[in-house]
């Protein structure tokens, strides 16, 4: 808790103090990510990061003491939390590790050929090491077989931004392959 001086902080942040916003963010952010531990176990740094924007947007508006900060903060926790789980159970996840082997579609580009030559196993668990970003595009550009565009459309990124997850996955899965001693 800060205490006596949380008006004049408050105040501050709400005037665009970064200094006083992080202070808010530092009193705060531990308790919000235990809470979000349980709340939100399998995003917990995804879901903390939309609250923080959305308390972003709202402090200017926010009117209270450190108590009502904290409720509020909390509040925006538990929706993002709810949010999270509703978007989970709409879009169940599958770990990489549990497609059947061999189901995957091919593609004939050279990356293609290059985890065909793998073994599905070994490169579904390779690629299930990467960011999850980095992951879904290879995936979905090398397993799936889908166009620059056609990723980003199904990403919600920009193209450029899918070639640059590309790029930078297969090129940390040339090093995990390396260091693993598979070899093609």
């Amino acid at each position: 808790m800060i205490g006596d001086d949380f008006p004049a902080i408050l105040a501050a942040a709400q005037d665009g103090s970064e200094n006083a916003f992080a202070v808010l963010w530092r009193d705060a952010n531990p308790a919000l990510l235990r809470y979000l531990r349980v709340a939100a176990p399998d995003a917990t740094e995804d879901v903390a990061a939309e609250i923080w924007v959305q308390v972003v947007r709202g402090l200017a508006k926010f009117r209270g003491d450190e108590p009502g900060w904290r409720g509020w903060l909390f509040t925006i926790a538990r929706r993002r939390a709810l949010d999270e789980r509703r978007r989970r159970a709409r879009h169940p996840l599958t770990p990489l590790v549990e497609l059947p082997g061999g189901l995957e579609p091919r593609a004939p580009d050279a990356a293609g050929q290059a985890i065909e030559n793998l073994a599905t196993e070994a490169t579904l668990a390779a690629v299930a090491t990467l960011p999850p970003q980095q992951a879904e595009v290879i995936l979905l550009r090398v397993v799936a077989g889908l166009d620059t565009d056609a990723v980003a459309r199904i990403v919600g990124r920009s193209p450029g931004a899918v070639r640059v997850a590309a790029h930078r996955g297969l090129r940390r899965l040339a090093q995990i392959v390396t260091m693993s001693g598979v070899t093609p």
